[in-house]
């Protein structure tokens, strides 16, 4: 081989070494945020950066910002690194992607990340579901996340799922604006809680803070238990309620203030407040709730300003067994009424009026008697707004007496049973005394007198047992023995006939 040759092949193989490797033929890296992609104002989030081993260097991009945005070296080559958010703000929300660069060349770029901030310059959305979050196993339900706020997009997120569903939504004329989901089917085996958040228009990763949180609740048949205040069910607005739920199952599904009761506040009391109220129990390891409670309603009083006015017929003292009408009156158009009284466990009253005209209702009592004695207030609502009231009636106080007769009829009733009683307790007490008297009678012996002797005969009575030796008692070997002042003892002889006495020996 020549040298110009040998030159040339040297060359050529330099040339084909230092050739640079076209970007792109290494693998893409993966991206990801911890904790996660939705960061509230202020908190601290890392992304990671993923690739190939042996990466020299990472760099971070963000949509619409200068490249690169960040970059980082490590000491050694590695197959992933951190980039550090302390705070997060608006500024750092958006888009990112990230690549690697190793001995290979330059990687592809990741998969987006939109990084979200929730910023507190926004209200929260609220969630509902539609028609109820009581949903029955299997079926689906809809979810409604709404704002005053005209947000462009709604996040819906479930709890202990990252995946987000996302819809768009107009605004509607009202100025308000919302966005429904469908969720489902629902079941018994899973968690099924809810938050949304909305986000801006103009800054899609700006967003609202998370709406309160939202569980569906799937019933079982286990023991419903029961709901209560201790309020009553009617609350003056402004007035704070706590609602009680209690169950003989010791449920941990609601917040405890014991093993078989948990208390519900609401605060302080508005028009909001007003409706029917169901509570559930369950177990912390299953999705499936109890029956539900009974139902509740909660009025709200002093929501429609005029106050009714309470009359009674024939008047406020009457006797046992009468009638008494009970007229609610109101001077301006109300189609409902509700009669309440004081201290008692059960709902109030509720009637139409009957005569639109006058604005009244009518509450009889027939016959009154002394369990419809207290006071009574009555209320007014519309038909619109059931659980909204007018302000309370002047009290009005119904007294029920009992007739002298009906009084007599009730002492002789009881001075009879009082005799009754004191006959029964006679009897019973003299057949006593007798049982007593005969068991002493049965049980009386007559025993030898002291100084008494006794002499065995083994002659046996006639159907006497083999086991038992018979004594016969003479009279002329029976001495009765007497004792007198300095001399010996006496022996006197018995003057009774001869008899025989059984001595069991065991």
């Amino acid at each position: 081989m020549t040298p110009t040759l040998r030159a040339l092949l040297c060359l050529g193989l330099s040339v084909g070494l230092r050739t640079p490797v076209q970007a792109g033929t290494v693998p893409k890296p993966t991206i990801r945020a911890e904790p996660g992609p939705v960061v509230p104002y202020g908190s601290p989030v890392t992304i990671w950066c993923q690739g190939t081993p042996g990466a020299e260097e990472y760099r971070l991009d963000k949509e619409g910002s200068p490249e690169p945005w960040r970059r980082e070296k490590p000491l050694e080559p590695a197959e992933k690194v951190m980039f550090y958010f302390p705070q997060m703000t608006e500024y750092d929300a958006g888009r990112y992607r990230c690549y690697c660069y190793s001995p290979g060349g330059w990687s592809e770029r990741s998969e987006p990340l939109e990084l979200v901030v929730l910023s507190g310059s926004y209200s929260k959305p609220s969630l509902s579901a539609l028609p109820s979050p009581v949903v029955t196993s299997g079926k689906n339900v809809t979810l409604r996340c709404g704002s005053w706020p005209l947000f462009g997009k709604f996040i819906l997120t479930k709890e202990g799922d990252h995946r987000l569903s996302k819809t768009l939504n107009s605004p509607h004329s009202s100025g308000q604006s919302k966005a429904l989901f469908s969720v489902g089917p629902v079941t018994a085996s899973d968690r099924w809680t809810f938050r949304c958040y909305g986000c801006s228009r103009n800054s899609p990763q700006v967003c609202s803070p998370f709406s309160d949180p939202l569980e569906l609740l799937v019933p079982g048949e286990s023991g419903k238990p029961s709901l209560l205040t201790q309020q009553g069910p009617i609350v003056a607005s402004g007035q704070s309620l706590t609602l009680q739920c209690r169950s003989d199952i010791g449920y941990d599904r609601f917040p405890q203030d014991g093993p078989f009761q948990a208390h519900f506040p609401l605060d302080t009391v508005s028009s909001s407040h007003g409706g029917r109220y169901r509570c559930y129990g369950g177990y912390n390891l299953s999705s499936e709730w109890s029956a539900p409670s009974d139902p509740l309603d909660i009025l709200v009083a002093g929501w429609l300003r005029e106050r009714p006015s309470l009359l009674v017929h024939p008047g406020p003292r009457v006797s046992s067994g009468e009638n008494v009408t009970l007229l609610c009156q109101s001077q301006r158009p109300r189609d409902t009424f509700l009669l309440s009284k004081e201290g008692a466990a059960d709902p109030p009253l509720r009637l139409n009026s009957m005569h639109r005209a006058q604005n009244q209702a009518e509450f009889s009592m027939s016959p009154v008697t002394s369990a419809h004695g207290g006071t009574y207030r009555c209320y007014s609502s519309r038909s619109t707004s059931p659980f909204l009231l007018s302000p309370p009636s002047e009290p009005l106080e119904l007294l029920v007496s009992v007739p002298k007769w009906n009084l007599n009829i009730l002492i002789g009733v009881s001075v009879a049973l009082f005799l009754l009683l004191s006959l029964l307790l006679s009897l019973l007490l003299l057949r006593h005394q007798r049982q007593s008297k005969g068991r002493t009678s049965d049980a009386a012996m007559k025993d030898p007198q002291p100084g008494e002797s006794v002499e065995l005969d083994p002659r046996a009575a006639p159907d006497a047992p083999q086991d038992v030796t018979y004594a016969h008692l003479n009279p002329s070997t029976l001495k009765r023995k007497t004792c007198a002042p300095s001399s010996s003892p006496s022996e006197e002889p018995l003057d009774e006939p001869s008899v025989y006495a059984a001595l069991a020996i065991h």
